[in-house]
């Protein structure tokens, strides 16, 4: 509404709403994790004392949820570009590996090339904090920055984009097959929510268009 001059607060929204009968789709979002062995709890959160971002390629974040599929759980990898919102790049797949981030992450590299000294934050899960993927980050130059113990709230913004995506796509819908799944993803990520879902941080642009506007 702000976006196309209308001159409205959150509660005459709130009212307007709750006379129609009208709800938001809000819904809480949970984590399963895995009881991983060889846990490393090492590693500083980067962000902590840094300013905002002020372009993109200098903070990216990272996470991995669950959606279900018939009765089995698929498992959603995603890397954000904390700067304009973008999602740069996704995987789902049936099992949590330690490789698919891996792999997510060279191909966000290879189609943005970020410069030296990219933050790259995540939790503390084994997927970020072992040993084969600190090596992808060791090779190009990438500082790793992880959540404090016990503070998930530091990757806020990967946790607001899952609780986004479960709210809009999710919820109310069943899935007969990872395909499926995968399908309705693609069209979300790529078509909808890169390119026209508007974001209030980023001056109620899309992530795609905010970039478009800061070059």
């Amino acid at each position: 509404l702000k976006r196309q001059g209308v001159a409205v607060g959150k509660k005459r929204v709130e009212r307007l709403m709750q006379a129609r009968s009208l709800r938001g789709r809000v819904f809480s979002v949970t984590k399963r994790m895995p009881n991983y062995k060889g846990y490393i709890k090492r590693g500083d959160n980067l962000r902590l004392h840094q300013p905002e971002p002020t372009k993109k390629n200098q903070v990216w974040v990272s996470d991995i949820t669950y959606l279900k599929v018939r009765d089995t759980y698929k498992y959603l990898t995603v890397i954000m570009d904390l700067y304009s919102r973008r999602i740069l790049n996704w995987s789902l797949t049936s099992s949590r590996t330690t490789l698919e981030p891996s792999n997510v992450l060279k191909r966000a590299i290879h189609e943005r090339q970020p410069d030296e000294g990219l933050i790259f934050h995540t939790d503390r899960g084994i997927e970020f904090t072992g040993k084969d993927f600190r090596k992808v980050l060791k090779k190009y130059h990438i500082k790793a920055s992880v959540n404090r113990l016990g503070y998930c709230t530091d990757n806020g913004h990967m946790e607001s984009y899952f609780h986004s995506l479960k709210a809009e796509l999710i919820r109310g819908r069943k899935f007969n097959s990872m395909d499926d799944l995968r399908y309705a993803l693609n069209s979300y990520i790529n078509h909808f929510y890169n390119k026209k879902r508007l974001h209030s941080g980023i001056g109620y642009c899309s992530p795609i268009e905010y970039e478009k506007i800061a070059a």
